[in-house]
């Protein structure tokens, strides 16, 4: 029987290996089709980018021949009318020259004196108001064209030098330039050699559970960033709620884009979890991340409690184990008679922590009557208030008869002498047993606990009379890191509250 379960276990895995394989190829077969159908269409795309360009160049050739022709009629029609006036002059001239010439001639050869003497008189006077002794004899207008002669060698080479214009080269992304940090990533990339030609650059990012390559199918799309003018691109404000992030990025001149670099995933490690609806006292409305007081006490839908369960009951599955495999889901959810209860207006987080340190901020109505924020331990009693007792470490807002914010631990408070903010960052470093409390948005210390976790704690969240909020998939804020390495001998601890 051994034998035969070894075979069977054998050939599942080798059907296992086939589906895969199987699956690969027809991936493969997909991405070759439709290789084939874009080689199509982008070669009728080119053709006709073709086309229109040499179009585009036939048309600027005549219209510079055209130009050019019609300055030629211009000159040529110019210069034939200052030549042509200049000769119907001549012409002129030269008829009343002649005249005067034969009258000279006919009075020489005339035998009267007196009237020999009158005509040379008149032809003398004649002769110095001629119109041939008052001509320019250099024509006006040079019959060269020389200047309206061309040279199109340069031009004819710069045509035949016309080729397709080069695809820019394949950038490289250097992943050790490369930062994560403050939910911000910056990617920096490089070119094989310098091209003056590109004009941008295109970065390409999607979210990703998954180290390496990029696979065929990802839960995930691929989201653009254009028009980059330098060799590196920070990306702010972002909420890490997988894993890693995948990047590539490709050059762009003019006309055309190159290939994408090889993809480079970064890791992006921060604080993913949801609320436990299941924990939840009965008159706390949850939804994901928010939680509103409800007086009427209303119950949590049945195919809400089933989907928790369901969600609950396969921690290897969830989208938060999935996206952080450290600090672990909760066993199981706190259903049905565990739910907080009586004056515990209290809900869980659906994620342990174990290991590590991590940091959540929560955004609440500072209306409300009242509200904690902090951790807990998954033992904590379904009767038991946050703060009092030693389960349960939090911040703690009174808004009933004067506003006041306290530390609390083990049913012991400190008063915080500080503004009260209406967001709170909470920051946890499980091994060194730090729970300190910041204003969000200043990063101002409000509080810090310093313990020795015996157990794995969870957040732990309770709200009177009022509404909060969580924000989660945040990494620890540098200024959050740096101030604990500077306060961690000076700041308040839970000594006297304990």
């Amino acid at each position: 029987i051994c034998d035969q379960l070894k075979k069977h276990e054998s050939l599942r895995k080798i059907i296992t290996t086939l589906a895969l394989k199987n699956e690969e190829i027809q991936n493969f077969i997909c991405c070759l089709k439709q290789s084939l159908d874009n080689l199509e269409a982008n070669s009728n795309q080119v053709q006709e980018d073709l086309e229109s360009e040499f179009s585009s160049l036939h048309a600027v050739l005549y219209e510079l021949k055209e130009g050019m022709v019609t300055r030629i009629k211009q000159e040529r029609a110019s210069r034939t009318y200052e030549l042509q006036s200049q000769l119907s002059a001549c012409t002129k001239a030269l008829e009343s020259s002649e005249e005067l010439l034969e009258l000279a001639n006919q009075t020489l050869c005339s035998p009267e004196n007196d009237s020999f003497n009158q005509a040379a008189k008149e032809i003398k006077d004649s002769v110095t108001m001629a119109p041939a002794f008052r001509l320019s004899l250099k024509a006006k207008a040079s019959d060269s064209m020389n200047h309206m002669m061309v040279d199109f060698t340069q031009e004819r080479n710069m045509l035949q030098a016309i080729k397709f214009l080069p695809v820019p080269a394949t950038p490289e992304i250097h992943l050790a330039e490369c930062q994560v940090f403050d939910n911000t990533v910056t990617v920096v990339w490089t070119l094989p050699e310098p091209d003056s030609k590109i004009e941008h650059y295109i970065l390409e990012y999607r979210r990703t559970n998954h180290d390496g390559p990029p696979r065929a199918r990802e839960d995930y799309p691929w989201m653009v960033v254009e028009g980059i003018k330098e060799t590196e691109y920070t990306l702010t404000n972002l909420r890490f709620d997988t894993r890693y992030m995948t990047f590539r990025v490709k050059a762009c001149n003019k006309a055309v884009a190159g290939e994408f670099s090889e993809p480079v995933t970064l890791e992006t490690h921060a604080f993913v979890f949801k609320l436990d609806a299941g924990s939840a006292h009965q008159n706390l409305k949850v939804e994901d991340l928010s939680v509103e007081w409800d007086s009427s006490g209303g119950k949590v839908a049945v195919q809400d409690i089933r989907k928790e369960k369901n969600r609950t009951s396969s921690p290897m599955h969830s989208p938060a184990r999935t996206a952080m495999m450290s600090p672990k889901r909760a066993p199981s959810a706190r259903v049905g008679r565990d739910r907080f209860t009586a004056e515990s207006y209290t809900v869980l987080g659906d994620t342990m922590i174990d290991a590590g340190q991590y940091y959540w901020e929560v955004r609440y109505d500072k209306e409300s009557k009242a509200f904690a924020a902090g951790v807990a331990l998954r033992s904590l009693g379904r009767f038991d208030q946050l703060g009092k007792s030693n389960a349960s470490w939090c911040i703690h807002l009174n808004n009933w008869l004067q506003q006041s914010l306290t530390a609390k631990h083990n049913n012991k408070a400190r008063t915080l002498d500080c503004p009260i903010p209406d967001r709170i960052g909470i920051y946890c470093n499980y091994e060194e047993g730090t729970l300190s409390f910041y204003n969000s948005r200043t990063k101002a210390l409000l509080h810090t606990f310093r313990t020795k976790f015996q157990q794995p704690v969870i957040p732990a969240f309770m709200v009177w009379n009022g509404s909060f909020s969580v924000q989660t998939g945040l990494q620890v804020p540098s200024i959050v890191l740096s101030g604990q390495k500077r306060n961690s001998n000076t700041s308040s601890s839970n000594a006297s509250l304990t």
